[in-house]
């Protein structure tokens, strides 16, 4: 199949390209990239007025898949990517049974090549069953592609243990992926420890939750080499200790979400379970600085933490209602109206940090639209208006805060591997 895309802002941050102009997809290439491109093609996109981006690459999402389908499968998960401009995501390892052995690393791959639109990657869980007390079989799991290793959902807890799991992964030149958070300071809290959950009279959730596990990670990381990247940050605190990591030449990266650095904990109306995820949305202070270390380029990867739960899971009392919400399908209007639109990242900075920095990290030769390169593409219309509704969301998951909020910034197609995954144009044929 041929495509032709015509007229669109092209934003490529491993060439630094940011022009209008045509590109042209033949065998799952990208073939030409340039000014007025007079090539016979099966299909046309006219992209005048959108940013032409490489696709996509979320570090962070959960499909659920094997064990808890009810909640998300490969299949669901992947179509929601597709939906919301990822052609890559990387699956973490906290399902039923976890993802600890290659055998399971391969199930997750074999099923995404017969079910899934787009790439998935398995990430390898950093202990047997996530407890804590034994390492899982990295180099299996490795052998069998998984691009990471990640015990996401809780922390390692045991640094000795730790510390070997990333001396292996040293060695074998992956990254960990790390979500902070010292279980012994959590007490049992659902929002974030401040004023507005005294009002709701519920546990609340303090910074150094976090802030604790970040510092740790990184000495580790220091003495390891490994490569660390900290998964959904929502501290200024974090912010700070990334930098000075960096400046101390520490292999780091960091990522934030897009409800960390769209909502402060003042936004929650009360105790509804979509406002509940962990790490919890923080006050507007830490929004701030989160949004300028993005900005700064502290912060490298916007990732979402999609994190799918059934509506009747949601709706539960506020402290057994599950962490996490959803965010495939929202994260690109997010990032353009809270980010882009008010000059706080550049469309290019957003390129960067949805795709080529993710892809830099994993190690994976994407992230980029130059000639010759896979054709995984996405456009968005950065103007395009609409109410964000969850009853149209691919995934199975409709657990939102951002429901009926009003956005910027509409995936108008994804091209994976040179075939259209979505379309938003045949959406809205479906429904004429």
């Amino acid at each position: 199949m041929t495509i032709l895309i015509k007229g669109g802002r092209v934003l490529d941050p491993a060439t630094k390209t940011d022009q209008e102009m045509d590109v042209f997809i033949s065998g799952g290439k990208i073939q030409k990239v340039s000014e007025d491109i007079k090539a016979d093609a099966d299909q046309i996109i006219y992209a005048n007025g959108c940013y032409v981006m490489p696709g996509l690459i979320d570090l962070h999402v959960h499909l659920r898949d094997p064990g808890l389908t009810y909640k998300e499968t490969v299949e669901t998960g992947a179509k929601a990517a597709a939906r919301g401009g990822f052609t890559t995501i990387v699956a973490m390892p906290n399902t039923k049974p976890t993802v600890d052995d290659g055998f399971r690393v391969k199930y997750v791959h074999k099923k995404a090549e017969m079910e899934a639109p787009i790439h998935v990657l398995q990430a390898g869980a950093i202990t047997k069953g996530q407890k804590g007390e034994e390492l899982a079989d990295i180099e299996g799991m490795v052998s069998m592609g998984a691009p990471a290793i990640s015990e996401d959902g809780k922390s390692v807890m045991n640094s000795d243990l730790y510390r070997k799991a990333m001396e292996i992964a040293a060695r074998l030149g992956i990254p960990v992926l790390a979500h902070c958070e010292d279980i012994n300071l959590v007490h049992g809290g659902v929002f974030n420890d401040d004023d507005n959950a005294r009002e709701m009279n519920v546990p609340g959730i303090t910074n150094s939750v976090e802030d604790v596990i970040v510092a740790r990670d990184i000495l580790l990381a220091k003495e390891t080499g490994v490569h660390l990247h900290l998964c959904h940050c929502s501290t200024k605190d974090s912010v700070r200790m990334v930098k000075e990591a960096k400046e101390e030449g520490i292999s780091v990266s960091a990522e934030v979400c897009p409800h960390h650095f769209s909502l402060c904990s003042d936004d929650i109306p009360g105790a509804d379970g979509n406002y509940k995820m962990n790490p919890p949305i923080r006050t507007r202070e830490d929004m701030e600085a989160l949004r300028q270390g993005l900005k700064e380029d502290i912060m490298d990867v916007i990732a979402t933490d999609h994190a799918p739960h059934s509506e009747q899971e949601k709706r539960q009392p506020i402290e057994k209602a599950p962490f996490g919400i959803v965010g495939l399908e929202t994260a690109v209007a997010l990032t353009v109206t809270n980010l882009v639109q008010p000059g706080i990242l550049t469309p290019m900075q957003m390129a960067e940090k949805m795709s080529y920095n993710p892809a830099k990290i994993l190690g994976i030769d994407k992230g980029s639209l130059e000639e010759g390169k896979d054709a995984d593409i996405v456009v968005i219309d950065p103007e395009k208006e609409y109410v964000i509704d969850k009853s149209q969301f691919a995934s199975k998951g409709k657990n939102t805060p951002f429901h009926g909020k009003k956005v910027k910034g509409m995936v108008m197609a994804t091209i994976c591997d040179g075939r259209i995954v979505y379309s938003q144009k045949n959406e809205e044929d479906k429904k004429a």
